[in-house]
């Protein structure tokens, strides 16, 4: 019989526990917990220190930074904790006691003095949205006993941190703190941890930016609270209870809009965004954008990128003057927008030359009208001039010459260079590159730009801009070492405008190597620049493309970049120049020839420069291209040495004596002085010695006006003087320069009028595409 009743009574004690068990699990499956999923949820961009730049809200339109128990103050989670619910460590979700002391208080003072519900209890109340009712309140109950059996203590503490009412649309306590006391809630004072832990019992009655008082009130029974317990000593609560409860409005924060608004969309699934921006020098340069901005044309917009040279991360990030503009285009993001970047690829261009031995830092380039092939490229301000060396070149943003070098390093192979090194260039779908990339004929980013530019400071190693703490460091090289702090040197010689050298004392300022650029039809204004420490880029135009009449590189955008400069931290103490890489050298060289300077032979050096060279490589001067009747460099003569006329095969004659002439350039020979070219001619041949073909130049004649002439306007008259010009002995096309300015072409001897408006000296110049040339001065009376 008692092995017949065992049975049962085991039975019956497993149906009593499986039973219930069954049911809670059957409910539990049924009525699962309303718990956020994530998907619509809000997000938050954080500056480098953990500041919010700026707040999307979730699908609610609910404002709320979502942290973990370690990234709030433990100030805070006393605070909390103590005042809510001092057992949360150790209850199941519902605290028995705390249950019986708020009924019996209740009955006791005829009205509802405390609540009995737990921390766990708020988050269901919170998740559930239950009504406060007694059905409500069980319910409740059942939710909290939910919680805790499928969630850990931090997950559920986390969840209130992260979704307890805080008035308005403002959920958790990093939002919250943020709005009410403008700063994280890492770093809370005893009494701004009190007031936060209250706020949400009545969220919007306590609202410190509506009724501070009644929140001053409440936070001091948490401070009470937190003394009678013995958490905090009697004297930080009377000094927290010194605080005041400062109003503030709730302004969602808005500083790196467009730069918040990328990462976003980047990151779609990430509520926490860490990016590399310095708050405090984004919001200083949004100013300044702005102010500036203030001063241009209507529907102008503006852009702005500042990044560490060593980390490559991204410290400011303006990417619209006017964020929000209508009329200024405010929502386009101009930093990753495809625009014509104009001259500012001329760097790279001459770094290339430098590593390929085409140049050093003083070769002799020639600034005058050239083809190349079917392309006849002009300067921006439509002057010439003549020779230059290839710093002044790449200083003064000089068009021809850096045609020049480009045709010889190829459009394709400078192209492939920058693409390799991540600046990438658009082209018309199915164009190849050609001579047009080096003034503008491409699309580029500022940001690609920005980072290309990194190089001259980091060894010619260029990289992608790092726009979060973790994001990877994508380098490439782009130059040598060398090239690179030789293109920075050349950059770095150039003053800033206004500033002629030892004029001012700026070495408390950072040396800047900077480049400006203007697109065609002053649609683009650019000025990039990069110090020790950083690289700054700034772009200012129209974002729907329209041009900007009279608005270009060096006017609009460089007074900008020198001002974000300046805005930069930077040492008390000036940093020392930057010795030369090992294989730079400083070597003095002559012009023409391009050489080092040879003591043996001083009559070869016209002109001494000092030059960086690369690798202990001094090219000559570059070869000249569709010179059909001159021949530049260095010819062997032999002479009469009485007379000192020049002797050809088959008339040599005693005594005679061995002559070396350095030549120029054709194109360069009407900028040089009577002396120079008297230098670099040929003597006459001497009579009875056949043509050796080193003839003197078949120079042009120009007919209209002689050398030395005045001119002046008629009598009685308000027009300029005009005076009709032929060039005689020309074949082909002619150009016509006054003062190195082109200003007419004409076909062969097919007349031309000139007028000439402005009073003083001015020099005319017939140049012929076979480097023949005709110059005369005259004088304009006013």
């Amino acid at each position: 019989m008692k092995a017949i009743l065992r049975p049962r009574w085991l039975r019956g004690l497993l149906a009593a526990v499986l039973v219930p068990a069954a049911l809670l699990w059957v409910l539990d499956r049924c009525f699962p917990l309303p718990l956020p999923d994530g998907s619509g949820a809000g997000t938050v961009v954080l500056a480098r220190d953990g500041q919010p730049l700026r707040a999307f809200p979730d699908r609610d339109g609910v404002w709320r930074y979502p942290v973990t128990p370690d990234q709030v103050s433990p100030l805070y989670v006393e605070a909390l904790l103590n005042y809510e619910d001092r057992w949360f460590a150790h209850h199941p979700g519902v605290n028995p006691l705390a249950l019986a002391r708020a009924i019996g208080q209740g009955l006791r003072h005829g009205r509802l003095v405390s609540g009995g519900s737990t921390l766990t209890m708020q988050v269901a109340r919170i998740l559930d949205g239950t009504p406060h009712t007694l059905a409500g309140k069980l319910r409740q109950m059942a939710r909290a006993l939910q919680l805790e059996a499928h969630l850990s203590k931090r997950e559920i503490l986390t969840l209130y941190l992260n979704h307890a009412p805080f008035g308005g649309t403002v959920e958790g306590v990093e939002a919250a703190s943020w709005a009410y006391l403008g700063k994280s809630a890492q770093r809370l004072s005893h009494a701004e941890a009190a007031l936060l832990a209250v706020l949400p019992q009545a969220p919007t009655r306590l609202r410190p930016d509506r009724n501070a008082e009644a929140a001053r009130a409440y936070r001091d029974k948490v401070l009470e609270r937190m003394a009678r317990l013995g958490v905090w000593t009697p004297a930080v609560v009377a000094d927290a209870r010194i605080e005041t409860v400062a109003s503030r409005s709730l302004q969602p924060p808005m500083t790196a809009a467009l730069f918040s608004e990328r990462l976003r969309t980047a990151y779609p699934d990430q509520r926490r965004i860490a990016s590399t921006i310095d708050v405090e020098l984004q919001r200083a340069l949004e100013a300044r954008v702005g102010d500036y901005l203030a001063r241009l044309p209507e529907r102008t917009s503006a852009a702005l990128l500042v990044v560490d040279n060593e980390t490559l991360e991204t410290l400011a990030y303006v990417g619209s003057g006017a964020f929000g503009s209508e009329a200024r285009l405010g929502h386009v993001d101009m930093v990753r927008a495809w625009r014509s970047p104009g001259s500012t690829l001329k760097p790279f261009l001459y770094g290339l030359a430098l590593d390929d031995g085409l140049i050093h830092s003083e070769s002799l380039l020639v600034d005058a009208p050239q083809a190349f092939g079917g392309y006849r490229p002009g300067n921006f301000d439509m002057a010439f001039n003549g020779p230059v060396a290839a710093a002044e070149a790449l200083r003064l943003s000089l068009n021809i010459p850096a045609v020049d070098l480009l045709d010889r390093v190829t459009p394709t192979r400078f192209a492939a260079r920058l693409e390799h090194a991540g600046l990438s260039l658009r082209l018309p779908r199915g164009a190849r590159p050609n001579l047009s990339v080096i003034l503008g004929g491409a699309g580029a980013r500022l940001e690609d730009l920005v980072g290309a530019y990194t190089a001259l400071n980091r060894g010619g190693v260029a990289g992608r801009v790092r726009h979060l703490r973790d994001a990877p460091v994508v380098d490439r090289r782009l130059l040598s070492e060398g090239a690179a702090w030789i293109v920075r040197e050349m950059l770095e010689a150039n003053p800033r405008p206004g500033y002629a050298s030892g004029s001012f004392d700026t070495g408390s300022r950072p040396r800047v190597a900077w480049k400006t650029g203007t697109s065609y039809g002053f649609r683009d204004a650019w000025a990039i620049g990069t110090t020790r420490r950083h690289t700054v880029g700034v772009w200012i135009g129209r974002p729907d493309g329209t041009p900007l009449p009279g608005q270009y590189g060096a006017v609009t955008a460089l007074p900008l970049m020198f001002q974000a400069v300046d805005t930069l931290p930077r040492s008390a103490i000036a940093p020392t120049p930057r010795p030369p890489p090992a294989n730079v050298a400083s070597v003095p060289i002559c012009w023409p020839l391009g050489l080092a300077f040879d003591p043996d032979h001083p009559d070869r050096c016209h002109q001494k420069r000092d030059a960086w060279v690369l690798d202990g490589v001094i090219p000559p001067t570059l070869a000249e291209r569709d010179a059909t009747r001159w021949s530049a460099g260095l010819v062997h003569l032999t002479v009469d040495a009485a007379s000192g006329q020049r002797l050809a095969a088959g008339c040599l004659r005693e005594p005679s004596r061995r002559i070396d002439v350095a030549r120029w350039p054709v194109a360069a020979y009407p900028w040089l002085s009577r002396e120079t070219r008297r230098r670099a001619g040929l003597p006459p041949l001497a009579p009875g010695c056949a043509d050796d073909g080193l003839g003197q130049l078949q120079g042009l004649r120009i007919e209209g006006i002689g050398d030395g002439a005045t001119l002046a306007r008629a009598p009685n008259s308000d027009q300029p003087a005009r005076v009709r010009l032929r060039a005689l002995g020309a074949e082909g096309e002619v150009l016509w320069l006054v003062d190195g300015l082109l200003v007419a072409r004409s076909l062969g001897s097919r007349p031309i009028e000139q007028p000439f408006d402005t009073p003083g000296p001015r020099t005319i110049t017939a140049l012929a595409a076979d480097g023949a040339y005709a110059q005369v001065q005259v004088r304009v009376l006013r």
